[in-house]
């Protein structure tokens, strides 16, 4: 992460000295070149810690301090006096100042006090993006597999953890494209740094750049305060860019120069910053013919795909499946609150038997679910979606011809309540199947199936499907 300090006391001499000794790769000192109206723009800098001498703070000092450790991401306030008066102190650290400093100290000690304080403020802002994580630390046992396909995969993932170029991580919905690259990050030379996350589709394109980059006060309509961007969070550590594809051409264009010249410059801003960031992007489309169709720049696509990664889907690995079903169980055991801690045979095999379009990520949910509507302490058949079970039965009863290829368990229910669940069953099938191919896309989707967007909603909310579930 990048550090930015604003540096304004009185004293030309010690200001210099203290700037020349702070100042680093990850550390920017600001000096105000002017003081007028200093204080309100304090409050709208961007800053982790703010060095200022008492003279410079407006009369009223205990409101004005107060009212900025109100702001969001409140800085660190350090107040230099030139009178050692412990009243004068005592007062200013009641009104929320967190270092009361006497400038007649030496240099020396000065600049230790600031150290210590710039370190608890990293140690802080890293503790806050290590509880923003998914639950679980990642790392790269977590793939270990018995399909021949997944342990080739992951023997290339090996030998790119140490580097620090660029990954570009491709494969369908849900096949755990992001927890992969925590755990390659986890693993690297990187893991002390932060991690930053961002998706580029869930956000509009003014809010993206201002996301990605930072942007100063004033550049656009709302900007009241200036913000620093993710590339400067991730600064020593890894940034992750899922949903690439989805990014406009014009931040393309801003992407590709923090690739080449290793610097970022903020929306409004004047002048660039360096950063030292790793970029791992993802993403589900098939970006040749992204490419192609002009949608993404081919020197962009390059520049990421310097190693490109593509996770295999789960029916490709189908040895995994008990072994991953029995690991969720274990897993989600604490947070579902039961006692369901096996799985019968049945239930297994329609697990294997079933396509997983949702890969990895719909596993995890069929057995989160599975739990909690089990009545023992083992999942059965019942317990499954109609969408996996049935393809059990129906299998069944296709290979044993019995009833005239109609499952059993339907030959018990009325018509009227047959045909309903037959309907059900396909039309959850038949849309589930079309989001997968329009990646989520409502409109295309619905255009595809005949019916109005709004009529696509109520059958997916009827059905539990839901769009950001296919857009990996």
């Amino acid at each position: 992460m990048i550090f930015h300090v604003l540096l304004a006391i009185d004293q030309p001499t010690l200001q210099t000295q203290i700037k020349k000794r702070l100042a680093r790769e990850d550390v920017l000192v600001n000096v105000p070149r002017g003081r007028q109206h200093l204080w309100r723009r304090i409050a709208r800098e961007t800053c982790d810690i703010v060095i200022v001498s008492k003279t410079l703070i407006p009369v009223q000092a205990v409101a004005d301090i107060a009212s900025l450790g109100e702001l969001p991401d409140a800085p660190d306030l350090v107040v230099m006096t030139e009178r050692n008066d412990p009243e004068e102190r005592a007062a200013l650290l009641a009104a929320g100042a967190d270092e009361v400093l006497h400038s007649g100290l030496s240099t020396e000690n000065l600049v230790q006090v600031l150290e210590t304080l710039l370190e608890k403020r990293r140690d802080t802002l890293h503790s806050q993006i290590e509880l923003s994580r998914v639950v679980g630390p990642p790392r790269l046992s977590d793939f270990v597999s018995n399909s021949p396909v997944m342990q080739d995969f992951m023997d290339m993932v090996r030998r790119v953890v140490p580097s620090n170029t660029s990954l570009l991580l491709l494969g369908e919905t849900g096949v755990g494209k992001e927890r992969l690259a925590r755990a390659i990050h986890a693993e690297g030379s990187r893991s002390e740094g932060p991690f930053i996350a961002i998706n580029c589709g869930a956000l509009p394109e003014s809010l993206l750049e201002s996301e990605l980059f930072g942007h100063e006060e004033g550049s656009f309509t709302g900007a009241t305060r200036a913000r620093r961007g993710c590339f400067e969070t991730a600064h020593g550590g890894t940034i992750f860019l899922d949903e690439i594809a989805e990014m406009p051409s014009h931040l393309q264009v801003k992407l590709l120069r923090v690739l080449q010249e290793h610097e970022v410059q903020r929306v409004g801003g004047e002048r660039p910053m360096a950063v030292d960031v790793r970029v791992m992007a993802a993403t589900n489309r098939e970006m040749p013919d992204e490419v192609a169709s002009g949608s993404f720049r081919k020197d962009l696509y390059y520049r990421l795909g310097v190693v490109s990664l593509t996770v295999p889907p789960l029916r490709d690995r189908r040895e995994d499946i008990a072994e991953l079903v029995l690991s969720y169980l274990d897993f989600l055991r604490p947070r579902v609150g039961t006692d369901v801690h096996k799985i019968g045979q049945d239930a297994i095999a329609a697990m294997v038997e079933y396509d997983w379009p949702g890969n990895v990520r719909e596993l995890i949910n069929v057995v989160e679910r599975a739990m909690l509507l089990s009545a023992t302490d083992e999942i059965g058949l019942a317990d499954l979606p109609d969408s996996i079970s049935g393809v059990s039965v129906a299998a069944q009863s296709v290979a044993e011809q019995s009833h005239g290829g109609c499952p059993e368990e339907l030959l018990a229910e009325p018509l009227a309540e047959a045909r309903a669940r037959v309907v059900e069953e396909f039309e959850r099938a038949y849309l589930s199947a079309l989001l997968t191919d329009a990646r989520g896309r409502i409109g295309a989707t619905a255009s595809r199936a005949g019916i109005t967007p709004r009529s696509l909603y109520e059958k997916m909310k009827r059905y539990g499907l839901r769009k950001e579930d296919y857009k990996i």
